[in-house]
């Protein structure tokens, strides 16, 4: 027996090494997880020491309240992968130990703003409301190791580093627009859509649901929209569309991670789809009656302005949608409209206005809305000419920020690129980062920006992974322009930690562009 003992007590060591190794690594992944969160928070403390989850954890609410109690079981099933971690939830019963999420009453939080107090006994989630206590657990989140992401169950002791968080954004709307009239995208694909802006605590979906190509969106009095103009896509494929009830469950499912969606009906230019579908909307006499297309040309349809008949189908369309839209906005577009006279444009849009109005929502158009009487409240969304939200802001109007060349997902990174368009530039991820909404413009100033909407336009954007290749890794830096002050950014050091981001990409299976740029920790 005797010879045998220093086997044995080099297995002890061996394991005993493996044992600290372990520790040391999960320490030093909890350590990095903090200092690389994106969009980097206001405050972020660290203190001495980890918060251990525990395979037996339990999360405490200040009340016993429905949305908190939707929210636990959001960061229950976040956690549910880690440690072979058993997770309970208990409404209105204080322990030492254990994570605990409160609603409290200091509106210094903000609506959206939230606290996270981490311990080496308890980690405490403080917020004014329950969007505060959702962005906090998207914190959380990253503060995991990004094996977490990949829903295995792993049999390891996972750590928090101990420290404080303070946050809230800086814009009110921080959001991305996906166009699925030019591609169509199924349901399930603007949900996976929605998870990527809610990882990064965007609270705004942009939904470009017609245009020339496609009609996406069931209206009931117009049945022909969907029938016909929704029956076919860029390159004469086999389109697609919602029907009220879909639109509602995307809706529904924005609303729980507190998104707020836009629909846009892109008028009166881009409207090739609903006048093949109703030529009497028409009033061109050398195309009178418009075939589907599925090009990609724009600026060549237009709606007859000066035709009644148009003006009730708006009134038709409006009413559908503002009734199963919730959120405050309808988008009436109003870009690239080129073919239609620009008195005839104005009239048009200062008519459309009352309209939306009518349905008790707030109108937002691209930047072009400018050149006609903008009423109060309308919004004005910079894409292309700088001269136009200077206008639009000097009649009372607030802009969002989506100027083409630097927020266009669509652009190409760089000339090897395969999908996207260059029409705007080419848009590497220094060039997407690096701006400051509040200075871009001359006489554009920060109290003027509602918020800031990264558009991705789909000419040639086909598959969800086509999606995530052109969004990846760009929709981090959007959200983080979009949330963190400006005076807190700075490229050199976001790019490291957008590259710590690497392994969280792959761990959901993001097909993401891998920018020489950076370089990736994956």
């Amino acid at each position: 027996m005797i010879r045998f003992l220093p086997v044995l007590n080099l297995m002890i060591l061996s394991l005993s090494f493996i044992s600290c190794t372990m520790k040391n690594v999960n320490e030093q992944n909890a350590e990095l997880s903090f200092q690389n969160l994106i969009p980097k928070p206001v405050l972020a403390n660290r203190a001495t020491g980890f918060y251990h989850i525990k395979q037996k954890e339990t999360i405490f609410l200040s009340a016993n309240d429905p949305v908190l109690l939707r929210l636990a079981d959001n960061l229950k099933q976040l956690l549910r992968p880690v440690a072979m971690c058993t997770v309970s939830i208990s409404a209105g019963v204080r322990q030492q130990s254990g994570i605990h999420f409160n609603l409290v009453n200091d509106s210094s939080f903000k609506a959206e703003g939230y606290e996270i107090i981490i311990t080496d006994s308890s980690v405490y989630v403080n917020a004014y409301q329950p969007a505060g206590i959702f962005y906090a657990i998207q914190t959380i989140r990253q503060l995991l190791p990004a094996v977490n992401e990949t829903k295995q169950t792993v049999n390891e002791e996972w750590l928090l580093a101990a420290g404080t968080i303070k946050d809230f954004p800086q814009y009110a709307i921080r959001g991305s627009m996906l166009d699925v009239a030019r591609h169509f995208f199924d349901v399930e694909d603007v949900k996976r859509y929605v998870d990527f802006l809610s990882a990064y605590k965007m609270n705004t979906f942009h939904l470009h649901l017609s245009d020339d190509q496609g009609w996406r969106i069931e209206i009931k009095k117009w049945p022909k929209l969907t029938e016909i103009g929704g029956s076919t896509e860029v390159g004469g494929g086999k389109g697609g569309f919602y029907t009220q009830e879909q639109y509602k469950e995307i809706v529904q499912y924005a609303a729980d991670r507190f998104i707020t969606v836009i629909p846009e009906i892109d008028m009166p230019g881009h409207t090739n789809a609903a006048l093949a579908s109703y030529p009497e909307l028409n009033c061109n006499p050398k195309d009178p009656n418009p075939k589907l297309y599925t090009g990609t040309d724009v600026g060549f349809s237009t709606l007859c302005t000066t035709n009644e008949k148009v003006y009730a189908f708006i009134d038709n369309v409006f009413a559908e949608l503002a009734a199963i839209t919730p959120g405050p906005y309808i988008h009436i577009g109003g870009d690239e409209s080129l073919v239609t006279p620009k008195e005839e444009y104005m009239q048009f849009i200062n008519r459309v206005q009352g309209i939306v109005k009518k349905y008790n929502k707030q109108v937002i158009g691209w930047d072009e809305i400018a050149h006609a009487t903008l009423q109060p409240n309308t919004i004005a969304q910079y894409w292309s000419d700088s001269s136009n939200p200077v206008k639009a802001v000097q009649q009372g109007a607030s802009i969002i920020m989506s100027p083409a060349k630097r927020v266009y997902m669509d652009m190409q990174y760089d000339s090897t690129t395969k999908l996207g368009l260059n029409r705007a530039s080419y848009i590497e991820l220094d060039q997407a980062y690096n701006w400051n909404p509040a200075t871009l413009v001359n006489g554009i100033t920060q109290k003027d920006i509602k918020g800031m909407i990264a558009p991705l336009w789909t000419e040639t954007i086909v598959t969800m992974k086509d999606i995530e290749y052109m969004v990846f890794p760009r929709l981090p830096g959007y959200a983080e322009i979009a949330w963190s002050p400006a005076a807190n950014r700075n490229w050199e050091e976001y790019k490291n930690r957008l590259a710590f981001h690497g392994a969280y990409l792959n761990a959901k299976g993001i097909n993401f562009y891998k920018s020489s740029l950076i370089n990736w920790k994956e």
